[in-house]
């Protein structure tokens, strides 16, 4: 499969994450964020879990409160992306 290949069969999704400000390498934080969820439901706190998060995944503890703003924040459109 070539590069091309790939982007127009994904265009409509590309077109929309890149709508939303969601940055292609965003999803190697999923994982992350999965888990400050879960430990904020366990009853730990916050600054403890961004400062273990920041170990874990290697960034800074700025970067970490950045993508939890990033990825609680919600959408506000779904309209279909029109594709030519």
């Amino acid at each position: 499969m070539r590069i091309y290949e790939l982007v127009n069969f994904n265009r409509e999704l590309l077109e929309r994450i890149h709508r939303a400000g969601i940055r292609p390498d965003d999803y190697k934080y999923a994982d992350l964020y999965a888990e400050y969820r879960a430990l904020v439901a366990g009853g730990e706190k916050v600054t403890y879990i961004v400062s273990m998060l920041s170990v874990r995944y290697g960034v800074s503890e700025r970067q970490v409160y950045n993508l939890l703003d990033k990825f609680n924040r919600e959408i506000t459109y779904c309209n279909p992306v029109a594709v030519e």
